[in-house]
């Protein structure tokens, strides 16, 4: 089927009271697990790709594989830019067909942050696509993003009602204790300061540096409001954990398909768990295949 925007699968989502999964993608090998994820699970998905991700693949190689992907499938798929800091970059993302984009003026001041995203978002809906803004800063680092532990702050409650109201986001993502990359411990989530975020705005959060946080944290946060969840760095040990193995098991193997068939399907099973944790799985039939 065609890519759909954010706004459509998130608005479902919320009125089901579930979360959708974003997965970063690299290469076809990644895109083709999603997809075979979302199929299996009966679960719409976003499929996304950072900058790190484009300057890799290409800007056209990801459009034309997430296409291709979305154009073979039954459930609904979104293209999405995850942590756009480049406007221009954002720009060609839309022009090349990306169906929702994000604007991470997160660094700025509020001001800034608000005229920036309004920015995005006024050029975004005139071309039928949905913007996701950040407002706070998630620790960690994860391709061209990279924020300290001392630069990381939390997401005013009451800021985030502004910035909402002020720019017409389609989705808000919020810092709340998570970080991008591994953890080191167990994540502190400030679910307090989760339920108070969601009390205020009516528009979906989204969940950032979601990789390694305990299934029983995510599924609290989208018991309070959460609607998107980013997964990438799960995925990315799943992947790279099978291609040492199959080489480890076979160290003569010159067949490329041989090391990254095994990756692909370790990717899809750490995808279908988390499609079951955020509660999209079977969303769109009667019951869940395998």
């Amino acid at each position: 089927m065609p890519l759909v925007t954010l706004a459509e699968v998130l608005q479902e989502a919320d009125a089901k009271g579930y979360a959708v999964g974003a997965f970063n993608c690299n290469n076809m090998e990644i895109v083709q697990a999603i997809i075979g994820a979302a199929e299996a699970e009966g679960a719409p998905v976003i499929i996304q790709a950072s900058q790190g991700a484009i300057k890799y693949a290409g800007l056209d190689y990801i459009t034309s594989l997430v296409r291709t992907a979305a154009a073979g499938t039954r459930v609904p798929v979104v293209l999405h830019l995850d942590h756009g800091t480049d406007f221009e970059q954002v720009l060609r993302c839309l022009r090349a067909g990306f169906t929702s984009v994000m604007i991470d003026g997160s660094k700025y001041p509020l001001e800034e942050n608000i005229a920036l995203t309004r920015r995005v978002v006024e050029i975004a809906h005139a071309m039928g696509a949905s913007v996701e803004g950040e407002l706070g800063r998630i620790g960690g680092t994860e391709d061209h993003v990279s924020v300290s532990e001392r630069e990381a702050t939390m997401t005013v409650p009451e800021e985030a009602a502004r910035f909402v109201a002020e720019t017409g986001v389609d989705a808000l993502a919020v810092a709340i204790g998570t970080a991008h990359g591994r953890y080191k411990g167990k994540p502190q989530l400030d679910f307090e300061r989760l339920a108070a975020i969601d009390g205020l705005i009516n528009t979906p959060i989204v969940l950032h540096g979601s990789s390694g946080v305990p299934d029983e944290d995510i599924r609290r946060a989208v018991a309070l409001g959460v609607r998107k969840i980013n997964i990438d760095t799960d995925i990315r040990i799943a992947f790279v954990e099978a291609m040492r193995r199959a080489l480890a098991d076979n160290p003569e193997e010159i067949d490329p398909r041989k090391v990254l068939g095994p990756a692909r399907d370790a990717a899809a099973s750490v995808i279908r768990h988390k499609m079951r944790v955020f509660g999209s799985a079977g969303r769109l039939y009667n019951s869940i295949p395998g």
